[in-house]
């Protein structure tokens, strides 16, 4: 009966998995057999997982490089039809389709959040719409006497890549610009601009990821 079940139970774990499990029942090595579907499974699973990965980056990469309009060129665009002040950009799917768009961020006059969309082609606004948030006060602490803007952050991080994104981190006891980069190849990485000096480090959160 017990081996019964560990039969059922790998053939199962095959069926889900998509893998390729056998079960051999023979008298003993029931555990075995288990053992060994399993991490065939598990082998399948991980090596999809990091493929999946290598075709994310891929398609992170492309969307970056397609991009004529820069995270500065976008803020600027966006300030243009909305004044205000940024304090997010990024590059990113317009309704999870192929197609990428800068959304930028403002907050205009006291609580008014503005979400405007850039075209990454010509920089033209396509649309914006007002957004309900949470964290206006927080925001408006955090920048308060800063004198570096996000356009300032995001061409500062730009002599470390491609900037993909740019957004204020007004959590914790070190506020600052947070920005991300690309490079050709896919590989990405995480920079703290300083509020007041404009100076670019690593973010080691991100490195102890």
């Amino acid at each position: 009966m017990k081996r019964n079940i560990v039969i059922a139970a790998v053939t199962a774990a095959a069926l889900i998995g998509g893998g390729t499990a056998t079960a051999i029942a023979t008298t003993g090595d029931d555990e075995g057999s288990a053992r060994q579907a399993a991490n065939t499974r598990l082998s399948d699973d991980d090596g999809r997982d990091d493929q999946d990965g290598a075709d994310d980056r891929d398609d992170d990469t492309a969307k970056a490089s397609s991009a004529d309009v820069t995270a500065p060129e976008a803020i600027a665009s966006a300030l243009k039809h909305t004044p205000g002040t940024v304090v997010s950009a990024e590059l990113d799917d317009e309704d999870d389709s192929d197609k990428v768009i800068w959304k930028v961020d403002v907050l205009a006059g006291d609580s008014t959040w503005h979400s405007v969309s850039i075209d990454p082609s010509s920089g033209k606004v396509l649309g914006s719409h007002t957004d309900d948030e949470d964290d206006t006060a927080q925001v408006r602490a955090a920048l308060k006497g800063a004198s570096v803007t996000a356009e300032q952050a995001a061409k500062a991080a730009a002599g470390k890549g491609v900037v993909t994104s740019v957004g204020l981190d007004e959590d914790g006891k070190d506020k600052s610009w947070e920005a991300e980069t690309r490079k050709s190849g896919g590989v990405e990485q995480d920079w703290k601009v300083d509020l007041n000096t404009g100076k670019v480090t690593a973010d080691q959160d991100d490195d102890q990821d």
